[in-house]
C-alpha cells in the first residue's frame, strides 16, 4: 500500500464518519417530524394539494439515505487502510420549524465542507489518491445539500393553524413514561443502523481478503460476504423502522431521541457480527413486546399495530442470524 497512514489521518477520517452518522439521523428525524408540521398548517392550506413541507420532507429523506451511504463508504476505506471505523455520532440538532431544520442543515453542511477540504488536502499529502477521489465526490454531494438548505433557511415559516386547544380525553394516555418507552425503540433502531452499517463494511473487507478454501475461491464467496450481504439488507429495514416510530412519537406531540441505546458493538469476525446481531434482535423483540403490551393496556391501537408489524420483521432478522449462530 503506497498511502501513508497515520493515527492522526485515521482520526480525521473517523471525524467524517461521526458527522455522516449525525446528519443521517438528523435528517431522518426531521423527515419524520415533517408530518406533524404539515398537520399544523393544514387549516391555512386546505385548498392546496401540498405545502412547502411536503417538498422539504421528500429531500430530507433522500439526504438521510445519501449521508448513510457516505458513512458506509468512509467506513469501508478506513478498514481498508487498516484502521477501525467509529460508531460514534456527532450531536444531532433537529429543530422545531422548517426554517430551523434548514438552518441546522446549513450549519452541518458548512462544517462538513470545511472538514472534507482538510481531508482532501491530507489525502494528497499522504499520497492516498483513492481517499482523495472519494472525498471529492462526497464534497460535491454535500455542497448540493448546502445549497438546497440555503433555499429555505431564511424563508418565513408557513403560519400554523389555530392555537393550542385543551387536550382531548383520548390523548391523555400519551404520558411521559409512554414516550420514554417508545424512545427506547428509537434508540435501539439507531443502534442497529450504526452497528449493521459498520459491520457490513468490515465484513465486506473480510470477504475481499480472506478466502481459505477451494470452494470459496471457485464461488468467489465466503462466510464474510454472505454476512455482509445479509447486514446490508437488514440495516435498510431498520432505517424504515426508525422513521415510522419517530414519526409516531412526533405526531403524538412527543420528541424523539437521537442517541443510540444500547451502544453499537462491531466485533472482529463474521461470527462476531452474527452473534451481536442475534443479541440485538433479541433485545428489540423483547422491547417491542413490552411496547405492544403497554399500547394494548392504554388503548393505543395504531401504535400497537405499527409495532406488531415491526416486531414481525425483527423476528425475521433474528431467525436470519439464528441460522448461523446455532
Amino acid at each position: 500500500m503506497s498511502a501513508k497512514v497515520t493515527s492522526e489521518y485515521l482520526n480525521l477520517l473517523n471525524q467524517a464518519v461521526s458527522r455522516e452518522i449525525q446528519v443521517a439521523i438528523q435528517y431522518i428525524l426531521q423527515h419524520a417530524k415533517m408530518e406533524k408540521l404539515i398537520r399544523r398548517v393544514i387549516p391555512e392550506n386546505i385548498l392546496l394539494d401540498k405545502t412547502t413541507y411536503d417538498a422539504v420532507g421528500k429531500f430530507l429523506r433522500e439526504f438521510a439515505i445519501e449521508e448513510m451511504k457516505h458513512a458506509a463508504d468512509i467506513m469501508e476505506r478506513i478498514y481498508y487502510l487498516g484502521g477501525s471505523a467509529t460508531t460514534k455520532s456527532g450531536k444531532v440538532s433537529v429543530g422545531k420549524t422548517l426554517s430551523e431544520f434548514a438552518r441546522n442543515g446549513v450549519k452541518a453542511e458548512e462544517e462538513a465542507l470545511v472538514l472534507y477540504s482538510k481531508i482532501i488536502d491530507a489525502a494528497a499529502k499522504n499520497e492516498d489518491w483513492e481517499t482523495r477521489e472519494m472525498f471529492e465526490k462526497i464534497y460535491t454531494a454535500e455542497e448540493k445539500h448546502l445549497f438546497k438548505f440555503q433555499e429555505y433557511a431564511k424563508m418565513k415559516d408557513e403560519p400554523e393553524g389555530p392555537g393550542t386547544v385543551p387536550l382531548s380525553e383520548w390523548r391523555k394516555i400519551f404520558t411521559d413514561d409512554y414516550f420514554a418507552l417508545l424512545n427506547k425503540a428509537v434508540a435501539a433502531e439507531i443502534m442497529a443502523i450504526i452497528q449493521y452499517t459498520n459491520q457490513h463494511e468490515k465484513a465486506a473487507l473480510l470477504a475481499l481478503r480472506t478466502k481459505n478454501t477451494a470452494l470459496e475461491v471457485i464461488t468467489e464467496s465466503n462466510k464474510a460476504k454472505v454476512v455482509s450481504d445479509l447486514l446490508k439488507k437488514i440495516f435498510m429495514v431498520e432505517m424504515d423502522h426508525l422513521e415510522k416510530i419517530s414519526e409516531r412519537i412526533y405526531l403524538l406531540e412527543g420528541e424523539a431521541t437521537s442517541i443510540p441505546d444500547p451502544l453499537p458493538q462491531v466485533g472482529e469476525t463474521a461470527d462476531d457480527f452474527l452473534k451481536l446481531g442475534h443479541a440485538a434482535e433479541n433485545y428489540a423483540i423483547v422491547l417491542y413486546r413490552k411496547i405492544i403490551e403497554e399500547a394494548l393496556k392504554r388503548g393505543d391501537t395504531k401504535t400497537r399495530h405499527m409495532v406488531e408489524e415491526i416486531m414481525m420483521q425483527e423476528e425475521e432478522h433474528y431467525w436470519m442470524f439464528d441460522d448461523f449462530v446455532r
